[in-house]
């Protein structure tokens, strides 16, 4: 209870603050540079300096994320390390840096360090993301079932390829865990650098299937011109999972546990003091952030509210 009382009060310092340093920038208009950018203090939920490693998976909704949040807190400064999981956590591990985005919590052994050091983390979840499937429309495959997946990740189906973004993304994870499957097959399954270059495989490999995040895909689709040549798969859901049938992700899928892949995003934040970490994920968590995810196309963890105003005569 006193958990939520602290985090309600940091959400209304956020909303005072907005409208202080909106204020600021008002006053600050028509002067030089180096009157308008403000020294940045330290120490402080929303002012300062901070680096934040996020799963690649999510790259282009937190660059996103940061560019509002800067524009709302001038003083605030943070920049995102982009890593594959399992580097991103190894990241968090060493202390590259104190918070991250990711798709899974810490395990008990690779949070004991924290322990020791009597670091209790404060996590919260940001938004729902999926794994999803592409391929080039020249295919005429145009779904995905479970036995096709586990045959490419095992190496029996050797008529196609699956590609990802990098051996150690989330994606991959994701997708071991719905089949099942521990260990990957070289045979099928084919790892890459970055989803451009998957994109780009895409394009000149039909027999090949891509795997990568809803979000990312949604930006390819926004930036490039070549959308219309790459199209999502349906997933096969099973009964096991209490809903049988082929899906699409989307907000609707996502929300009603139809789509089998829906990924759970968390802020970890691994800060010992009050610092800047706080505010950034309280921004995250808030209703502005879960807006840009609204916008976005994911699905935010706290659906935001909608203002309805009701007149008795229309002028």
């Amino acid at each position: 209870m006193r958990k939520h009382s602290i985090y309600r009060i940091i959400m209304l310092f956020l909303g005072l603050a907005l409208v202080v340093s909106c204020s600021q920038k008002k006053s600050n208009e028509g002067g030089d540079q180096a009157t308008k950018e403000a020294p940045v203090a330290k120490d402080d939920i929303l002012t300062g300096e901070m680096s934040v490693i996020v799963d690649e998976a999510i790259y282009p909704i937190m660059l996103e994320q940061v560019e509002v949040f800067k524009d709302s807190y001038v003083n605030a400064k943070v920049n995102l390390i982009p890593l594959p999981e399992r580097e991103a956590i190894n990241a968090l591990l060493k202390g590259d840096a104190s918070l991250a985005v990711l798709a899974r919590q810490l395990t008990k052994e690779e949070g004991a360090g924290f322990d020791q050091r009597s670091i209790k983390p404060r996590i919260y979840p940001v938004f729902y993301d999926g794994v999803v499937f592409v391929n080039n429309i020249a295919e005429a495959d145009t779904s995905m079932d479970i036995k096709t997946l586990s045959s490419l990740l095992t190496g029996e189906l050797k008529s196609k390829t699956l590609v990802f973004d990098n051996v150690n993304s989330s994606t991959l994870r994701r997708v071991k865990e719905l089949t099942n499957i521990d260990k990957v097959s070289g045979v099928s399954v084919k790892g890459l650098k970055n989803t451009e270059e998957v994109f780009e495989y895409l394009l000149t490999n039909s027999n090949a299937i891509g795997a990568m995040s809803y979000g990312q895909y949604l930006d390819y689709r926004r930036k490039f011109g070549e959308e219309n040549k790459i199209r999502i798969l349906s997933l096969q859901n099973d009964e096991k999972r209490g809903v049988g049938g082929y899906f699409k992700p989307s907000q609707t899928t996502f929300a009603t546990d139809e789509y089998p892949l829906k990924s759970e995003f968390y802020v970890l934040n691994y800060q010992p003091n009050l610092g800047l970490g706080i505010g950034f994920s309280a921004f995250l968590t808030g209703d502005r952030g879960q807006r840009i995810v609204l916008k976005s196309g994911l699905l935010p963890a706290t659906m935001p509210g909608r203002e309805i105003i009701i007149r008795d005569n229309i002028n």
